[in-house]
This record gives structure tokens, C-alpha cells and sequence, in this order.
């Protein structure tokens, strides 16, 4: 526990004023006899955590306090100060990690003196401080030689000291406290701070106020541990991306006068100078990360299109967000990032926004190679969300929407992606399996789904392939549900009757169909007839290569690994995505209809190249002890885009049963590849 400044008040005024009584105190702090009282229970609390005895109170009022108090609080009983505040086992604990970062050779004495609390009290915060260093692979070891010691990768203990310093200098005595522990005196902060103020002159920036109150202490921690001998050992750090930088040349000067310090040592603290927030930067190109600017404007594309909305002053944004990435660029890459489990706090109102705001840092993921941190995302959305609130916009005014669909992840994208056109000014947030939609977190305010479900939301039940006619209708009870009339009924054959009476047609079926897709296009897509015509159809993906035949096999595992043969040899997909399918069996999302499957994972588990492969079995495969599988039809998709027509041509070719019987019943691949191109040619 710690004693706040009421109950500190009281304590003192209760050892200054041996007389006073209840009544008095009351009067005097303008308490109620609550409050009071509950004041006297945290000074008896914070007496007994120090061993001493508690204060009493008499029947009339007044106090009783032991001689033992008097001596061991102030050593002085006619002029007493206020007790010093006690630390919280939390704080304890960081300040028994702040010891062991910054000395050797340390006994349970050192900490009984510092933390001022028990021996046995000591040992239990070390248990815990123990389960916290593991996760950090780091322990606590003790010898009679040494005493208590960290023992660990130095890198990691360079990360706990990123943390500590931060963290302390949010406290009052913090500073203080490091100072004590840590045998630094207020002379090398005051020089440090001086050399990082050359510094920010030398590299055209200035590091936020967090950073430069932080910054001298960190620095001083760890030349104290190079000091010690205690030095980085080789870590995974690209010489090159970092010596080039005007931080290296930077860290000379910063350093000059220290002793010799080891190379991969400078790398460190340059890496840490990187790393460091900046809150303005002369020149935001200058110095920047390769490709940054170019995969900030793509997560910004994705993002527009994703949240619908356009971003004003867009080249303003991007310089705000350079100076944060840059940083966060190495902070991310050589995971120097936050070690506490808790992250920017992002409020009820930006929880849909961060989410598009996430999936929409592909490009600056794909360039750092990892994923970003939830912590890092989180201060990004924050970026973002002030910025579309500068502007005067939010996704709050938009309809959210998610699409429920129960035929797998394929058939679920075609979907969405059919519906994002047919109402391009919704923000669709996700496309969901039904497990997924039982405990979906985001407020949304219509759900699509391809079956019925228990919801309080607007459902609106749709195919999960719509034609035309659907698109129409549902437009029309969407529209009508929203703002209480329906579009107009625009017909393409009246269009068409129209243009005939003055214009010669070469080719009505080509016009009817760009008249199409224009009435239903995405409003912010131009209005030229787009390339619907190059992508892959499906006598383009599954040719009479891809085709193989076998009489049966012993096992599902069996029949995906052959299936999925023609794509291999091909190197449109690698043996690990055989296995992902594998993984995913029994999956009931896959049999689009009867005896037919479409097995497939995602993209990143070894795709190289769009493709599909036909596997057709005589005898066929067990699925279930119910469902035998005889025609299996693998899918591997790069892109949410490029197999779509073809995946749509094939669940047409699914739901005919004619088609089905036809191909069925088919004895060579040829005939198979000449039913395929039969049933799709109209497309």
C-alpha cells in the first residue's frame, strides 16, 4: 500500500498534536467520521508493513501512539515530518529490477536497506520478479561469490532498461531513485543532457519531452554496464542499414571522452538513437528508412478504401506519420519495442477504426518483415483517428457492415468482395465463419449472411453467388431499409431499346454488359469499362494439365496430396500448402455440393502463383462416414481478386446438376476440360 497526502496530513498532525482528538481532526481537515476512520486504518496498514505498532483510539477520541513510532518514523518526537510515502509491491518490484540492472554483487541486505520492508517481504517480490524475467528470457541467480545477479541475452537486459528508466521517470522520486540505485550523480545527467542537446542540433531534430528526460538516464545505465563488462553480445543487426546513418557518426560525439567502447556497443546506442521518437525533424525525408514514404502511402490507399473515406492534406499526415515510423521502423525490426503487456489504450469510440487501421499495414508490415505491435498499431490509429477528426470525419457516420458466410474462405471473399461493389459506400469490416460471428467484439450495424442467425442487428440473408436479379433486389431492401425508398429501376433492355432508335450497335451483348457494370459499379471507380475481361477464368486455371484421374484412394490425405501435384510441379504452390490443407480437414466449409470439394488454405502458408487442380475419383474418398468426395478441386489463390471468376464460373458449374453428372461420369481428362469450357463459355 502507499499513503496518500490526506492520510499523510493526519499522520503528521496526530505525532506533532499528542493531545488532539477525533472531533479535532475532523474539524480541522473537514472530514467525516468515515473518512476519518478510514484514513486510521491506512496509517495502522502502512505501521504494520514497517513492524510497528499501530495507533489506538480511546473511547473519547483520542490517540495512543507507541514511543517505537515516534523514533523509527521521524528520530525526532517534538518536530516529526510526514512519513515518506511506501512503496506498492508493484513499485517494489521494479526497483528490485532497477538494482539488478545497474549493480553486482548484491545481497538481501541491499534491498532490505533500499526497499525498507522485511526480509521475507523481499523474497516474495523476487518470486514474482522471476516469473516477470522469464518472459523476457531472463532469470535471477545467486552465489555467495556474487550475490543476486541477472543472468540472460544482454540485449534483452538492454530492453529491461528501456523500460525502467521510462517507467520511473513517470513517478515523482523516480529520477531520484535511479540516481541512488543506479550511483549516478545529478553532474552526468546534467552532461548527458547537454551532448544530447548538440546532438538534436547536429542531426536537424528534436526528441520529445519523454525522450529527453529519459534518454541520459538509459544512456548512463548502460555505459555503467559496459562499465561492468557487461557487453552486448553479437545480435542480429545489419551493419550496413546502420553505420551509413547520421545517428552512427552522432554517437562519436556523443561518447567522446567515455572510455573505449566496443563497436557492436556503438551500434547499440546508435540503434537506440534511431529508435527514439522524434517530435520534429528538419528535413522528415532526411535520413528516412528505404521505401518508408512508399509503403505509408499504399497502408494509406488501403486504408481510404477500406474505411471509405478520402484524407485531406494527405501530405501533411504522411509527414506525422514519417516522424513516428522512422523510429518505430527499428523499434519493430530489432523488437525494442514496449516489454509491458499493456498498450496505448484505444477508446470504445476508435475500436472499428483500428481495426481497419490494422488491416491495412500490409505494405509497412511486408517492408519491416514482421508484424506490427499492438502497441505501435495502436498510437498509428491514434494518428489517424485525430486526423479524420481534424477534418471533420468519421467512420461512426458510416454503415459498418460484416458478411456471415458458411461455405469456407474462398467463397466468403467472392462474396464480400461482390457486395463492397454493390454498396461501395459501406465499410465492411470482415467476412466471417459462423464461430467467428458468435464472438465478433466490433460494433457493426448490418449483417450479410448466406444463413439465418440469431442477431439484434439488421440481417439481410443473400446466395452466396449473386446474380443479377439478387444484386437488384437486395439493393432494393438494403437502400429501403436505410433511407426509406428504393433506387430507381433502372433497366439495361430499356437502355438498350433507347440507344438502338439512334445509334447502330455492333455488338449488344458487350454494351449490355458495360451498361451493367456501370449502373451497379463502385461510385469512386471510373466509369471506363474496367478489366472484369482479364481475369482468370476457369478453362484458364484448371487445363487438361491440372486435370488427374485415379479409380480411388486409400485416404483424404492421400487424394490432397495428389490433387494438388500439377500445382507443384508448376511452383504455383510449395509442399508446406499441401500440408496447411491437410491441417484444415474436415473442414464442412469445403463441400460446395454433393461429391464435390474445394480444399484450401491461405496464402501465406506457400502460394506463388494463382492455380487450381482437378482430382477426379471413380470410387471416391471418405469426407465423413456420411459424405464420400468425388470430384476435389484445389485452390490456390495470391489475392482476393485474381480467382474470383474462376471460383465463381466453378460453384455455377457446382450447383448445375447436369454439369455435375456430366463430369461425374466423364472417363478422360479431355472430356472433362470439354465440359468445363461448355458450362463457362457463355461467361
Amino acid at each position: 500500500m502507499k499513503l496518500n497526502e490526506r492520510s499523510q496530513k493526519i499522520f503528521k498532525k496526530i505525532l506533532n498534536n499528542p493531545d488532539i482528538n477525533s472531533k479535532q481532526l475532523k474539524k480541522a481537515f473537514h472530514l467525516t467520521r468515515r473518512q476519518l476512520s478510514y484514513s486510521l486504518t491506512k496509517i495502522n496498514e502502512w505501521l504494520r508493513e514497517h513492524q510497528l505498532p499501530e495507533i489506538e483510539r480511546t473511547r473519547q477520541g483520542f490517540f495512543l501512539v507507541d514511543q517505537k513510532v515516534y523514533s523509527s518514523v521521524t528520530g525526532d518526537v517534538n518536530n516529526p515530518p510526514a512519513p515518506q510515502p511506501y512503496l506498492s509491491k508493484a513499485e517494489r518490484e521494479d526497483l528490485l529490477l532497477l538494482m539488478l540492472v545497474s549493480s553486482d554483487d548484491l545481497s538481501l541486505h541491499h534491498f532490505t536497506s533500499e526497499l525498507a520492508v522485511s526480509q521475507n517481504t523481499i523474497l516474495s517480490d523476487l518470486k514474482t520478479v522471476k516469473t516477470f524475467l522469464a518472459e523476457c528470457d531472463l532469470t535471477i541467480r545467486y552465489s555467495r561469490k556474487f550475490g543476486y545477479y541477472l543472468h540472460g541475452n544482454e540485449f534483452n537486459i538492454r530492453r529491461l532498461i528501456f523500460h525502467l528508466t521510462c517507467k520511473w521517470l513517470t513517478m515523482g522520486d523516480g529520477a531520484s531513485r535511479i540516481q541512488r540505485v543506479a550511483g549516478i550523480t545529478k553532474e552526468e545527467v546534467g552532461e548527458l543532457k547537454r551532448r544530447i542537446h548538440t546532438l538534436e542540433q547536429k542531426l536537424n531534430l528534436t526528441f520529445t519531452d519523454e525522450n529527453i528526460q529519459s534518454m541520459p538516464y538509459t544512456l548512463l545505465l548502460i555505459l555503467k554496464r559496459i562499465k561492468l563488462g557487461r557487453l552486448i553480445n553479437r545480435f542480429s543487426i545489419h551493419y550496413e542499414e546502420l553505420s551509413d546513418t547520421k545517428q552512427y557518426h552522432a554517437t562519436e560525439e556523443l561518447l567522446s571522452g567515455f572510455e573505449e567502447i566496443p563497436r557492436e556497443e556503438r551500434l547499440f546506442i546508435t540503434l537506440y538513437l534511431l529508435t527514439t521518437n522524434v517530435y520534429w525533424s528538419k528535413t522528415s525525408t532526411e535520413g528516412q528508412v528505404p521505401n518508408l514514404l512508399p509503403a505509408l502511402v499504399d497502408m494509406l490507399r488501403l486504408f481510404e478504401k477500406r474505411a471509405c473515406i478520402a484524407l485531406q492534406e494527405k501530405e501533411q499526415l504522411l509527414t506525422k506519420l514519417l516522424l513516428h515510423v522512422n523510429p518505430a521502423y527499428y523499434r519493430i525490426k530489432y523488437q525494442l519495442t514496449e516489454m509491458s503487456k499493456t498498450s496505448t489504450k484505444i477508446s470504445e469510440e476508435y475500436k472499428e477504426l483500428h481495426h481497419l487501421v490494422k488491416q491495412s499495414m500490409k505494405p509497412l508490415e511486408t517492408l519491416i518483415g514482421v508484424e506490427i505491435p499492438e502497441n505501435e498499431s495502436s498510437y498509428l490509429t491514434l494518428l489517424i483517428g485525430g486526423w479524420l477528426t481534424r477534418q471533420g470525419d468519421s467512420i461512426q457516420k458510416k454503415t459498418k457492415a460484416i458478411v456471415v458466410c458458411s461455405k469456407g474462405v474462398s467463397i466468403s471473399r467472392f462474396l464480400l468482395s461482390e457486395l463492397k461493389e454493390l454498396f461501395p459506400d459501406f465499410i465492411f469490416l470482415d467476412s466471417l465463419s459462423l464461430r467467428e460471428f458468435a464472438i465478433y467484439p466490433l460494433n457493426y450495424d448490418l449483417v450479410f449472411s448466406t444463413i439465418p442467425l440469431d442477431t439484434t442487428k439488421k440481417l439481410f440473408l443473400t446466395s452466396s453467388i449473386l446474380e443479377r436479379e439478387e444484386k437488384k433486389r437486395l439493393k432494393e431492401q438494403v437502400m429501403f431499409y436505410l433511407r426509406g425508398y428504393s433506387p430507381p429501376d433502372i433497366k439495361v433492355d430499356d437502355i438498350l431499346e433507347i440507344v438502338n432508335n439512334y445509334a447502330v450497335i455492333t455488338n449488344e451483348q458487350e454494351l449490355a454488359n458495360d451498361l451493367y457494370r456501370y449502373i451497379y459499379r463502385d461510385q469512386k471507380a471510373p466509369t471506363k469499362s474496367g478489366p472484369i475481361n482479364t481475369l482468370a477464368t476457369l478453362p484458364d486455371l484448371i487445363t487438361v494439365r491440372h486435370i488427374t484421374m485415379r479409380d480411388a484412394v486409400a485416404s483424404w490425405e492421400e487424394a490432397l496430396h495428389i490433387a494438388s501435384q500439377p500445382l507443384i510441379d508448376e511452383q504455383k504452390i510449395s509442399p508446406t500448402y499441401v500440408e496447411a490443407m491437410v491441417d484444415n480437414e474436415r473442414d464442412p466449409y469445403i463441400i460446395i455440393s454433393p461429391h464435390w470439394a474445394i480444399p484450401h488454405a491461405a496464402p501465406d502458408k506457400g502460394v506463388y502463383d494463382v492455380g487450381m487442380s482437378l482430382l477426379h475419383l471413380q470410387k471416391g474418398v471418405s469426407f465423413t462416414a456420411d459424405e464420400k468426395v468425388h470430384l476435389m478441386v484445389v485452390i490456390a489463390a495470391v489475392d482476393k481478386q485474381k480467382h474470383l471468376k474462376a471460383l465463381m464460373q466453378l460453384m455455377k458449374l457446382a450447383g448445375s446438376k447436369e454439369a455435375r453428372k456430366a463430369i461425374e461420369q466423364s472417363t478422360s481428362e479431355d472430356e472433362i476440360f470439354k465440359i468445363i469450357k461448355q458450362y463457362t463459355k457463355d461467361d
